[in-house]
């Protein structure tokens, strides 16, 4: 089953939820101008006539998610501020309408179609679940309109009204994968929550491994705000892999690591790479679980470039030196700069003038050179595998060196044929 742009247009949010939910089911690939119908695009209420344009923000600043998502709406602030005092976008000042997602799909779906309905935006930015991106991913289609959304993900995807300034598949997973085996990794145990992002990157993980001589010795989920570990914790030890690939998503991690910690596993013994875990995680699990534990994502607080530098002094002006940066906030600061750059090479806000003019739109950001792919609207990235230290930051351990086109399909490994 194939997902277009929607042949009807379906006003309702949940009845959207719903129709991603049947989608989802059915292993979609929805990617630009694979269509089977296309409808009238919904009539926008954009208003450019004034000295401003409105904008949404749409995180989880309440719920499991809220973790992770609270630093995402401060950096989002923090580059609307500053694109705003250096002149704006197209002179025109940034309105900010800020929503909060609940950690709920439903209601990011809800609060999408208010903001591009009743808010009249001219961009989204926000998400960060799998589930809230595919419960709005038909709400931006059906309204066509935009969201950028800021967070590593699962691949299999590409939508004309999404952009994905986190990394795709090949650019986090593989990658890590890759680490992993030239470590000498020989087995691993699989944990993650139980939705979409995990069981599907999972899937893509039991490809590579079958391919790569690596062995799965299990694969266990838990609901996403999950607190219980020691079931799951009590099975990985006694499997004894080699190291143990972590997708749990929000505050499941404090728990599952200090009961990991707890069973007296650690990081040489049965060491844990983990794709949602950035340095805002680290000080919410307690440096002391997880010193030594691997990352893997395109983006460290302790990248030293002058871009990171100003960055993360900006950052910690606004909110406080205590403050750390992270890969899904600077994807998310970078993604309005994208916009901007996109919008600026337009000359227009116009979604299908945006849409057109994004192919090869770059932004010297904080993680390195980004360069978005026009035809998949996903950006080019480095990959890092890090290290969490005793000060709790993440310390570059292995790098990629240059950015890694985006491969959401993956479409260059053999093994993963037929996972689209």
């Amino acid at each position: 089953m194939t997902p277009s742009r929607a042949t009807t247009r379906l006003a309702p949010a949940a009845a959207l939820v719903a129709l991603t939910l049947v989608l989802t089911a059915c292993g979609a690939r929805t990617e630009s101008g694979d269509t089977a119908g296309e409808i009238s695009a919904a009539e926008s209420c954009v208003d450019t006539s004034g000295d401003t344009v409105k904008i949404g923000f749409l995180n989880s600043l309440s719920g499991t998610m809220a973790i992770s998502e609270q630093t995402v709406a401060d950096s989002l602030a923090l580059a609307a501020a500053e694109i705003n005092a250096d002149g704006g976008v197209l002179g025109k000042q940034l309105e900010i309408v800020q929503e909060d997602g609940q950690s709920e799909p439903t209601v990011f779906a809800e609060k999408a179609e208010k903001l591009i309905t009743s808010d009249c935006v001219a961009a989204v930015f926000g998400g960060w679940t799998s589930a809230s991106r595919k419960a709005m991913l038909p709400v931006f289609e059906a309204q066509d309109s935009l969201l950028f959304y800021p967070v590593q993900y699962e691949g299999l995807e590409s939508s004309p009204n999404i952009f994905y300034t986190g990394a795709t598949t090949n650019q986090q997973i593989v990658p890590a994968l890759d680490y992993l085996k030239e470590q000498g990794t020989e087995s691993i145990f699989l944990v993650g929550s139980d939705y979409v992002f995990p069981r599907t990157a999972n899937k893509i993980i039991n490809a590579y491994a079958e391919a790569n001589g690596m062995e799965v010795l299990g694969e266990e989920y838990a609901p996403l705000g999950h607190t219980d570990f020691s079931t799951i914790v009590n099975k990985v030890k006694s499997a004894g892999a080699d190291a143990v690939f972590n997708t749990l998503n929000g505050d499941s991690n404090v728990a599952f690591f200090k009961e990991y910690k707890n069973a007296g596993l650690g990081p040489d013994a049965m060491p844990v790479v983990s794709v949602s875990i950035a340095e805002e995680e680290v000080g919410g699990i307690g440096v002391e679980n997880v010193e030594g534990q691997l990352t893997a994502w395109n983006y460290y607080q302790t990248i030293d470039s002058p871009e990171n530098a100003t960055f993360v002094e900006a950052f910690q002006a606004e909110y406080g030196d205590d403050r750390v940066t992270s890969d899904p906030m600077e994807a998310a600061y970078t993604s309005l700069y994208l916009w901007k750059g996109m919008v600026e090479k337009a000359e227009s806000f116009d979604v299908a003038e945006v849409q057109e003019a994004a192919d090869g739109v770059t932004f010297d950001a904080p993680e390195g050179s980004v360069t978005v792919n026009g035809d998949n609207h996903h950006i080019a990235k480095t990959a890092l595998i890090g290290k969490i230290g005793a000060d709790g930051l993440i310390h570059t351990e292995w790098s990629s060196e240059e950015p890694i086109e985006p491969d959401p399909f993956l479409e260059g490994y053999d093994w993963a044929e037929g996972l689209s």
